[in-house]
């Protein structure tokens, strides 16, 4: 028996990494190279791609839901990707827009985001959100009104948790590419966000895509790490996923 050769075979079919790629040389084999500036095309391509509410979400969901949009501060993708912090803070007229038209204090607030990878939203977002607001409501929660926020960064979560004021906020937002997927797309929840927040204050469920995290997996998983959330009153570092996969929380 080949051991080496088995060996790679049982790590190739556990990652989509590029693990034992051959060579010629020291260098990758023609093939093997040309895959990869694909996928680097790929994900460039992901970063620069665009959102539009209409033809990505369709017209019944954004009525269904009262969807709408807004934007960072971030006046276009490439200040987006040279001054984060302009993605983390709302632009003023948004500001006033969101505190109009969503109810005050929703035990659950969901927002989308373009991210890094604008890509995953408009291929993931769209089954995940109906998804999350048909569990939500089928488990009793009262939902805030979802909106999309262009050129947005995690750190807008707590603006949006100031003027909204949710128990629980859910951000779906595109990750950063890489050369193995370009369309992943992670779910940032909070609880109670305010600007005082940071990333030990929150809860991730990411790798949501098709060779990734599925979409019924990834929004039972959001479900019950709200849940779990809400009950314990607080959110981040001391909240731990206890779900076994393909089972809904009971409530």
């Amino acid at each position: 028996m080949n051991h080496e050769a088995t060996l790679q075979t049982i790590c190739k079919s556990l990652t989509p990494a590029r693990v034992f790629a051959p060579r010629k040389g020291t260098a990758l084999s023609t093939k093997d190279w040309l895959l990869l500036r694909a996928d680097h095309a790929f994900a460039r391509d992901a970063v620069f791609e665009s959102i539009d509410l209409e033809r990505d979400f369709r017209s019944e969901r954004i009525d269904q839901m009262g969807l709408f949009e807004v934007s960072s501060k971030a006046n276009n993708r490439h200040e987006y990707l040279l001054k984060p912090d302009l993605g983390r803070q709302l632009n003023p007229p948004d500001r006033n827009r969101i505190q109009q038209q969503c109810p005050f204090q929703p035990q659950l607030q969901i927002i989308l985001a373009d991210g890094l990878s604008p890509a995953a939203l408009k291929y993931q977002g769209p089954p995940l959100l109906d998804s999350l607001w048909e569990l939500a409501r089928n488990q009793g929660w009262t939902l805030g009104r979802p909106f999309l926020v262009h050129q947005a960064r995690v750190g807008i979560l707590n603006e949006i948790g100031n003027l909204v004021e949710p128990e629980i906020a859910i951000l779906l937002v595109g990750e950063r590419p890489g050369l193995t997927t370009a369309n992943s797309l992670s779910a940032y929840l909070a609880y109670k966000p305010n600007l005082g927040q940071d990333d030990a204050n929150r809860n991730l469920i990411s790798n949501i895509h098709g060779n990734g995290v599925g979409i019924k997996d990834a929004s039972v998983r959001i479900m019950a790490l709200a849940q779990s959330m809400r009950s314990a009153k607080t959110g981040g570092i001391t909240i731990k996923e206890t779900l076994t996969l393909g089972k809904a929380p009971s409530d």
